[in-house]
Order: C-alpha cells, then sequence, then structure tokens
C-alpha cells in the first residue's frame, strides 16, 4: 500500500529537483510581494484598497498571458521529451507572439475602462469619501502598472520554456532578483528615502515596472547567451514561421486554456466583487488575507506547475500507462500533503499576520478569519491544482476548460452572486460557502484521472 502512494528516492530527487527551484522563486516573489503589501498598507487602509482593487483586476491579464503560453508550453515539454529542439522553437514563437498580441489588448482595456472597472468594487456600505480616495489611489496605481504588461509576459515566454526543457533555476534567479530590486525600490520610492520623491502607491506601480524589465533581462540574456543549452533559441528570430499543422494543434488544444484562464480569473474577479458588497471594509481584509494565502500556497502551486512538466516529459518519451498512472498518483499525494502543511502554517498565524498592517481592529478581525476559511480548504485546493496540471498535460485542455472555468462560472459565480444579493450573508458565511465548492471539484477531479483518457503522447 505504502508503495503506491510513497515513491522511492529518485522520485523524490526527480520532482523536487523540478519543484524546489519554482518554490523558491514564487515564496521569494510572494514574500517580497507580502512585504509590498505591508508597505502599501502603512500608507493607509484607503490606498491599500485601491492598490488591492487594481491588482485583482491584473490578475485576470496575468493568468491570459499564462494560459496563452501554457497551451503552446503542453507541447514544448512533450517536444523536449522527444528531442525535438525545432519542435520547440516553433512553439516559443507561438508564445512570443500571442504575448505581445495580450499585452496590447490588456493595456487598451485597462486605459479606456480602468476607472469602471475599479468602480464596481466600490458599492458597499461605507463613506463615500473612502470610495473616491480608494478609486483614486487605484487609478494611479493603474496608469503605472500598465507599462510592465509587456516585459511581464515576454518574461513569460522565457521562462515558462525554460521550465519545459528543465531548466528551472534560471527563472528562480531570475525572480529572485527582480524582487529585490522591487522591495529596495518599494522602499526608496513608496516612502521618499534617499533623496527620492514621496510617491505612495505609484512608487509601488513603479518598483514593479523596473523590477519586471529587469527580470526580462536576466532571463533572457541568459537564454541567448547559452545557446548550447538552448539550441531552441538559435534564428528562433530569424522568421515567425510555425507550421500549419501545429499551429492548429496549438491552437485547438490551447485555446480552450486561454479561454479558461480568463474565464476563471474574471470568475474569481466576479466573485470578489461580491464579496465586496458586503462593506468597504470587506477589500482591505480580503488583501490582507489573499496575501497570506498567496504566500501559504506556493508549494502546492509549484507542485502544480512540476505535475504538468514530469508528466509532459514521460507522455512525450512514450512511458508506459501503469508507469504513468503511478507516477500520478504518487505525485497527487505529494501535492496535499504541501497543502496541509502549509495550511496549517496559515491557521497558526491567522490572529498575528494582521497585526503588521496599519488598519482598523475591525478589518483585522474579519482578515483573521477569512485566513482561517483559506486555511482549512487549502489542502482541497492543493489536490484540484494538481488533477488541473496532469489532465492539462496529455492535451485534455477542453476537459480542463469544463472542470475549471465552467465550473466556476456554472456553480461557483451564480452561488456567490444570489447568496450576496439576495440571502443577506455576512461575508465569513458567504465566503466559507463559496470556498467549500472546491470539496465538489475534488470529487470531478478524482473521476476524471481514474478515467485515465488524459494520458496521450501529442508528439506522436
Amino acid at each position: 500500500m505504502l508503495n503506491r502512494y510513497i515513491g522511492d528516492k529518485a522520485f523524490y530527487r526527480r520532482v523536487f529537483g523540478v519543484a524546489v527551484p519554482i518554490i523558491i522563486q514564487n515564496g521569494i516573489t510572494n514574500f517580497v510581494s507580502l512585504l509590498d503589501n505591508v508597505m502599501v498598507g502603512q500608507v493607509g487602509t484607503v490606498p491599500m484598497s485601491g492598490v488591492s482593487i487594481v491588482n485583482g483586476l491584473l490578475f485576470v491579464f496575468n493568468l491570459c498571458v499564462f494560459g496563452a503560453s501554457s497551451g503552446a508550453g503542453i507541447f514544448t515539454a512533450q517536444f523536449f521529451g522527444s528531442g525535438d529542439d525545432e519542435g520547440v522553437r516553433h512553439t516559443f514563437r507561438f508564445k512570443f507572439l500571442i504575448c505581445i498580441v495580450i499585452s496590447a489588448l490588456g493595456a487598451l482595456i485597462f486605459l479606456t475602462g480602468g476607472s469602471s472597472l475599479i468602480g464596481l468594487y466600490l458599492t458597499g456600505e461605507g463613506d463615500a469619501a473612502i470610495a473616491a480616495g480608494a478609486m483614486e489611489h487605484g487609478l494611479n496605481y493603474l496608469h503605472v502598472m500598465i507599462w510592465g504588461f509587456l516585459p511581464f509576459a515576454l518574461t513569460n515566454t522565457y521562462a515558462s520554456t525554460l521550465r519545459e526543457t528543465g531548466k528551472t533555476t534560471v527563472p528562480m534567479v531570475g525572480g529572485i532578483v527582480a524582487v529585490f530590486v522591487n522591495l529596495c525600490l518599494n522602499y526608496v520610492l513608496i516612502f521618499g528615502h534617499f533623496g527620492a520623491p514621496k510617491m505612495g502607491v505609484q512608487g509601488a506601480a513603479l518598483a514593479t515596472v523596473i523590477s519586471r524589465y529587469v527580470e526580462l533581462l536576466i532571463v533572457g540574456g541568459w537564454t541567448h547567451l547559452h545557446r548550447r543549452s538552448n539550441p531552441y533559441i538559435v534564428g528562433v528570430y530569424r522568421s515567425f514561421y510555425i507550421p500549419g499543422k501545429l499551429l492548429k494543434a496549438i491552437t485547438v488544444k490551447g485555446m480552450p486554456l486561454l479561454l479558461n484562464e480568463f474565464l476563471w480569473s474574471s470568475g474569481m474577479a466576479i466573485m470578489n466583487q461580491c464579496y465586496s458588497t458586503c462593506g468597504l471594509t470587506v477589500v482591505p481584509a480580503m488583501n490582507i488575507s489573499s496575501t497570506l494565502f498567496n504566500l501559504g500556497s506556493v508549494a502546492f502551486l509549484a507542485m502544480g506547475n512540476a505535475v504538468g512538466i514530469l508528466m509532459g516529459q514521460m507522455l512525450g518519451a512514450g512511458r508506459s500507462t501503469e508507469a504513468i498512472r503511478d507516477e500520478s498518483r504518487k505525485l497527487m499525494v505529494v501535492s496535499v500533503a504541501s497543502g496541509l502543511v502549509f495550511g496549517a502554517m496559515m491557521a497558526a498565524v491567522s490572529g498575528l499576520f494582521p497585526r503588521i498592517y496599519n488598519t482598523t481592529d475591525e478589518v483585522r478581525h474579519l482578515a483573521t478569519q477569512l485566513i482561517c476559511v483559506s486555511a482549512v480548504m487549502m489542502p482541497f485546493n492543493s489536490y484540484t491544482n494538481a488533477t488541473y496540471f496532469t489532465l492539462r498535460s496529455g492535451g485534455q485542455t477542453m476537459v480542463t476548460f469544463l472542470f475549471d472555468s465552467c465550473f466556476v462560472w456554472v456553480c461557483c459565480v451564480p452561488l456567490a452572486f444570489c447568496l450576496s444579493r439576495f440571502a443577506g450573508l455576512a461575508i465569513l458565511p458567504l465566503y466559507a460557502i463559496c470556498q467549500a465548492t472546491d470539496l465538489i471539484k475534488c470529487a470531478i477531479g478524482a473521476y476524471m484521472l481514474k478515467q485515465g483518457k488524459w494520458i496521450q503522447n501529442l508528439t506522436t
């Protein structure tokens, strides 16, 4: 029984060889984001509310970039597993082009409709002056952050390809350097140290944009300087030719992923808007809770990436069905275990973490309660995340589309909308009920894995 769920030393070396660099990078990134969030929180509750609303909206853009490149990434991992450098080169070109298009569209949408989008989150009960202040700070922050769209998208193109070809250390180093640049510039620009102007939330945005260019320079520069390690990069920009058959295959497999990430992230944004109708204190409390959750979720999210990469490489290498199922089962155990550990850690600090923010006792108390709900659900989040990446590794993008975003829009969004508008629930039971819908996804995911239709070699 133990052998079914626990791997040998070689298994864990392989898993942690992929996952640990991602954990370190994401952990440091989210830790510095936490410090960034706390620094903005020291400016006041109102600026923190404006920034948190914008970051929630930018989350939709970020996941669209991720989803667009992920469709090609399925093929990248499998081409790499089969030793096809030309195939990797073509998938890189696809990522590059689609990320530029998404960056341009994202900038256009936020420039023309930013104030309307922010205003959706400021309709709850509270002082009108607070809502107006949050709107002003949010717009100031957004107009600077737009300049970071392109470097973020291009960094994702390089970093995702490096990870899918087994080189997870370089994106980790680039991410670490970038977040420390961001942290140092935050200290200087938000509060006006060392003779710099005191820019507040605009300083936080400017620091983030600069750090994104630094990360692109490191990750992209290393890739081009080490051509022997990255043969696919040779001649990648001499033309943007992609074979029609492959382009069609990536589009067929990848568009559901892009649509999935857009619908899922926009669904989350709408659910947060539903939560915000419970009062203006909900926005800063949710910001505090989600900041700690993001830090606590680095392990299971990294495990999800590792699952997708390792499963894709095994499928591309033509491993047996039984070996693939065995590896998948053991990866699930590691993912859920990471969720249990970090969920327990979140619960342990739930009463202490909100105290580091310069906000009211009411916001701190609400944030503590929301953190506890998130901590309880983290092992279930871990399982659904690993299930998603496993199904996706075999090209089951339409299945993952139904499993992920369709579930959000068919179940979660209507539930949050009805309970917030018609049932008159307070934020805590509303949030707990909506989060508990992940239990249904766990059951659906287990059934899909057992079916085994995701076990496909796409390179053939």
